[in-house]
């Protein structure tokens, strides 16, 4: 288990595939062996000794592969190559892939966990209708920072284009947050779809490229660049800080002034699942209290679970025979004074998308 303080646990492995072999489909021979979900989702967002346990319990074989980005994720279901029955994509991402009808309707009478979902997190945009989804984790998009290597404190996403920190600073490495970071310096919307601050977001990117700001353009390996002090400041995501923070308790993490970006990411089924039972047996025991609390002090991702946010201090506690940290877990349990200054990405008209994609090649990242 991973604790928000003391900072004495390393980082979880890697993911990568940690379960193969058996049949991809649930027809034939014997049932309880031949059971099994193929599930993809991010690096280090599960604590894999639920993998473990549901397997234990429902005898299904669990076959877990991880993508960097929504981005990465979507080429790969669009190469028809993958077998995936389960999907963990980021709220806008879910957008798209129900207006193209990649999703299977969850059948919710599988899933009773659903209940323990909070309103908050239903009936939200990308699925108004509460038809896809089985929301996982919530969170924000920050400025993770060294105030010993910038000299003093960070407040707003100016930082992530002043030449002052030229070579120390790590841009997020998806077009989505990036030109968001750009729109939000400008005080503009991350779902504009105005051409002119969609360009003026992307100049102001390349500007600071070209002026050598960015040490590196990064998903996964802000880890290790942030930890051993590579890099002064990264924008990249609150449960993510939490797990850097156990190995360099120098760091901090804002929510800029300028606000941010708050996300939602669900599990979903695909359309083309072979194992749509085992899929709801899976989301339905991810959504249950107990793994919420124990994926949750793991990932240092809060839950939709509301009754394993309010339970989880005093599962601490008892785990760790010391008080949680509230303001920690007010960066993982983002308080709803800071959730409303912020946005969640919407799915963009496909002009607009592909004004991103023609201004994200032109980057050359």
């Amino acid at each position: 288990m991973k604790k928000l303080l003391p900072f004495t646990l390393t980082l979880a492995l890697g993911m990568g595939l940690l379960v193969t072999g058996c049949s991809s489909n649930g027809n034939g021979g014997d049932a309880q062996e031949k059971r099994v979900v193929n599930v993809c989702s991010w690096g280090e967002y599960i604590d894999q000794d639920l993998i473990t346990q549901f397997e234990d319990e429902t005898g299904i074989t669990v076959n877990y592969q991880t993508e960097s980005s929504n981005e990465t994720l979507y080429a790969r279901l669009q190469t028809g190559g993958t077998n995936f029955d389960v999907v963990v994509p980021s709220d806008y991402m879910i957008s798209q892939l129900i207006q193209e009808d990649m999703l299977s309707e969850v059948n919710y009478e599988n899933v009773p966990n659903y209940a323990l979902i909070d309103d908050t997190y239903k009936g939200l945009p990308f699925d108004p209708d509460n038809k896809y989804t089985v929301p996982y984790t919530f969170g924000t998009l920050g400025i993770i920072y060294n105030p010993e290597m910038t000299g003093g404190e960070i407040d707003s996403w100016d930082a992530m284009f002043d030449t002052k920190y030229a070579g120390d600073v790590l841009m997020i490495s998806n077009p989505r947050d990036a030109m968001g970071i750009a729109l939000m310096s400008m005080g503009y919307s991350v779902n504009t779809t105005d051409e002119t601050e969609i360009r003026a977001a992307h100049q102001k990117l390349a500007t600071a490229k070209a002026d050598g700001v960015y040490q590196a353009w990064v998903m996964d390996e802000v880890f290790d660049k942030m930890e051993s002090g590579e890099a002064a400041i990264a924008a990249y995501y609150a449960g993510d800080y939490l797990s850097m923070l156990e190995n360099n308790e120098n760091l901090r993490f804002v929510v800029p002034e300028d606000g941010s970006n708050f996300f939602v990411d669900a599990m979903c089924i695909m359309k083309d699942a072979a194992n749509k039972d085992e899929a709801e047996e899976w989301m339905n025991f991810m959504a249950s209290t107990e793994a919420s609390i124990a994926n949750m002090d793991y990932i240092q991702y809060a839950s939709p679970n509301g009754e394993a946010r309010d339970q989880y201090p005093a599962y601490y506690e008892e785990t760790y025979g010391e008080a949680l940290d509230m303001e920690l877990f007010n960066i993982m349990a983002t308080p709803a004074d800071i959730i409303k200054t912020c946005e969640a990405y919407l799915v963009l008209p496909e002009e607009t998308n592909n004004l991103y994609k023609d201004l994200w090649i032109s980057l050359g990242i």
